[in-house]
């Protein structure tokens, strides 16, 4: 049995905490935040017997073998590490960090200690995300030529909500982008040159983000996300004998289309139960189990590489955080 504390009582540590709950292979234990109240709430309500008022005295409890760090992007570093320190392995939810030197600190930290440490990029657990790896990874699409992705939610603007706010971590690339950018790497691996697009919010957080990958063999991606809108969410990885889709959203996907040349349409589908976090769950308990310090589906490479990638991204863009050190960004 597993047992979590969760670090920040908001909605997505409530969400993924049910379906922890719910988890057989899992037991939330504990739950940490800077209001004690808010921690109580939440412990109640996933069955945790115990509630702290501070991430110190969450991290300390011995009974502890796992902390999900569920708090805003720019303080995922500070709480992954606080974690780490206190001698836990960390589930960091997604994006991992604000910048590529952000991400190499914490996991340089947890490979010091010899401790677990994984993104929490459930889309790459997904089991027809799954499927999806494996048609192309045996060739039912052929020599893969392109990748689309689109990842598009609308919310009002409001200066006070985290997505706009620029010492949160706000906008759309960190927060939706990161999804279409991890797509893109799955299939396509990192690309050779990247050229990008967008719009700001008067605050200075990206609305929009619209990437174009390059490859030198000439295969490529577009990659896109809005804050300014709700797009159909949909992903499609295109080859030499065919395509595949995925979607909606295709980061927890229902349906899966096949297509191959010359063939009838295959449409494969799923259901998820509970929240849709239940494999990404599982790949933990795998891991911990196994006595590993990262996950094969969600590899610490590809963490660093797409925070290099979306470093580039927000330089193009001219998104710059109070929290960019030197060399962050251009």
């Amino acid at each position: 049995m597993i047992k979590w504390g969760i670090l920040g009582a908001g909605r997505i540590a409530a969400t993924v905490g049910a379906d922890m709950a719910a988890s057989s292979g899992s037991e939330v234990v504990a739950v940490g935040a800077r209001d004690l109240g808010r921690a109580k709430t939440l412990a109640d309500a996933l069955g945790a017997p115990r509630a702290y008022g501070s991430y110190q005295e969450l991290v300390d409890d011995k009974d502890i073998d796992v902390i999900y760090v569920a708090t805003t992007h720019a303080q995922h570093h500070e709480h992954a590490l606080l974690a780490l320190r206190a001698g836990k392995s960390v589930m960091v939810e997604k994006a991992f960090t604000l910048t590529e030197r952000e991400a190499r600190e914490v996991i340089d930290e947890a490979r010091a200690r010899n401790l677990f440490c994984m993104e929490a990029m459930w889309m790459r657990m997904n089991p027809l995300v799954r499927r999806a790896v494996d048609l192309v990874r045996d060739g039912r699409l052929g020599t893969v030529v392109a990748v689309n992705a689109d990842h598009g939610q609308y919310f009002p603007y409001d200066p006070a909500n985290r997505l706009f706010d620029m010492a949160a971590g706000g906008g759309a690339l960190l927060d939706l982008g990161v999804y279409s950018a991890a797509f893109g790497w799955l299939f396509l691996g990192e690309p050779d040159t990247v050229t990008s697009t967008g719009s700001l919010a008067p605050t200075g957080a990206d609305l929009t983000a619209a990437m174009q990958w390059g490859y030198d063999d000439g295969r490529f991606a577009q990659l896109s996300c809005t804050s300014g809108a709700a797009t159909p969410c949909v992903a499609t990885v295109m080859g030499t004998d065919g395509w595949l889709s995925l979607g909606t959203p295709f980061y927890r996907p229902l349906t899966l289309t096949v297509q191959r040349r010359g063939e009838e349409r295959e449409v494969i589908t799923d259901s998820l139960p509970g929240n849709g976090f239940g494999s990404e769950i599982a790949e933990v308990e795998r891991c911990l189990g196994a006595g590993l310090t990262q996950s094969e589906l969600s590899p610490w490479a590809d963490t660093l590489g797409i925070m290099r990638v979306l470093d580039g991204v927000r330089a193009q863009l001219g998104v710059h955080y109070p929290a960019d050190g030197v060399g962050d960004i251009a």
